[in-house]
C-alpha cells in the first residue's frame, strides 16, 4: 500500500535545508534515544541469575531487535508519508495508521501506548537502582539505600526518581527535554567508557568476567566526542542548562555524604519522616 518514491537515492538524500555539523550531531543525539535501554539491564545485575553469561546474551539480542524493528518502523512510515508529512505530524504512528490502517486506525495509538507503558517501568525499576546502588555505595545521601522491610523495594528511590520526572516535566517541548537528557546521558556515558580505558591500562590484571576488545571503547569515544561538541556547539543554552541541571547534585553530595557531623536533630528529623512515610505507604498498598 505504500509507496517508495522517497526511498530511492535520487530523492532520500535531498535536503530541505542547508547542511549545517550541529545540527546533523543534534539529530543523531534525538535519534539515539530511541535505542536508549541498552544500558538498563547493566543496573540490575544483583538480580540476575548468572548475570555473567545471561548479561551479554540479552545485549547481544537485544540491540540488533531493536534496531530492525525502529529502522523497518520508519521505512514503512517514510512509504506513506513525506518528509514533510512527517515534520508535520504530532504523532508519526498514529498519522501512519489513519493513512493506511482505516478503521482500525485505533491499534496504532494503545500500540504507542502500551509501548510507552513498557518503557517506562523497565526505566523505573533500573533508575531506582541506580540511586539505591548509588546510595548504599556512599555516593548518594544514604536515605535513598533504604528499602521496604516487607517488599525489599527501594521506596525512597522510586519518590525520589518521581519528584526528578516531575520536575522534567515542567518542560513543555518535548525536543528540549530529549537533548537535555540525551546531552546528559552521552556526558555520563562517555566519562564511564572513558573510565574502562583507564583501568584496563592500569589495571590490566585486574578479573573481568565480561571482556570486550578496547577498539569498541575508542570508537564509542569517537562517535560520543562528536555527539557533544557539537551538540554543544548547536544548542549551548540547552545543553548549557542541562549541565547546570547536573550541578545541582553538587550540594546534594555535600549535604548529604561529605558533610559527617550532621546535627543528631537532623538526623533524627530524617529517620522520623522516613519512618512516618514508609508507614504511609504500608497502609496505602
Amino acid at each position: 500500500m505504500g509507496e517508495y518514491y522517497w526511498l530511492e537515492p535520487a530523492n532520500a538524500f535531498e535536503p530541505f535545508q542547508e547542511y549545517d555539523v550541529g545540527l546533523i550531531a543534534l539529530a543523531f543525539l534525538q535519534g539515539s534515544f530511541a535505542y536508549g535501554g541498552w544500558n538498563f539491564l547493566n543496573y540490575v545485575t544483583e538480580e540476575l541469575v548468572d548475570p555473567y553469561v545471561n548479561l551479554p546474551r540479552a545485549i547481544f539480542i537485544s540491540i540488533p531487535l531493536v534496531t530492525f524493528v525502529y529502522v523497518f518502523a520508519n521505512i514503512a512510515y517514510v512509504t506513506a508519508m513525506s518528509p514533510q508529512e512527517l515534520l508535520a505530524s504530532n504523532a508519526v504512528a498514529v498519522t501512519f495508521g489513519e493513512k493506511l490502517l482505516g478503521v482500525m486506525s485505533w491499534i496504532m495509538p494503545i500500540s504507542v501506548a502500551l509501548s510507552t507503558f513498557g518503557g517506562v517501568n523497565g526505566s523505573l525499576f533500573t533508575s531506582s537502582r541506580l540511586f539505591f546502588a548509588g546510595a548504599r555505595e556512599g555516593h548518594l545521601p544514604s536515605l535513598l539505600a533504604m528499602i521496604h522491610v516487607k517488599r525489599c523495594t527501594p521506596i525512597p528511590a522510586l519518590l525520589f526518581t518521581c519528584l526528578s520526572t516531575l520536575l522534567m516535566l515542567c518542560t513543555s517541548d518535548m525536543y528540549t527535554l530529549i537533548n537535555y537528557v540525551g546531552f546528559i546521558n552521552y556526558l555520563f556515558y562517555g566519562v564511564t567508557v572513558a573510565g574502562q580505558i583507564v583501568l584496563r591500562i592500569k589495571q590490566p590484571d585486574m578479573h573481568r568476567p565480561i571482556r570486550i576488545s578496547l577498539a569498541w571503547p575508542v570508537i564509542y569515544l569517537l562517535f560520543w566526542a562528536f555527539l557533544l561538541i557539537f551538540s554543544l556547539y548547536s544548542e549551548p543554552v540547552v545543553c548549557g542548562l542541562g549541565m547546570a541541571i547536573m550541578l545541582t547534585g553538587v550540594p546534594v553530595y555535600f549535604l548529604g555524604v561529605y558533610w559527617d557531623n550532621k546535627p543528631e536533630c537532623f538526623n533524627t528529623f530524617v529517620g522520623t519522616a522516613a519512618s512516618f512515610k514508609f508507614l504511609q505507604l504500608d497502609l496505602f498498598i
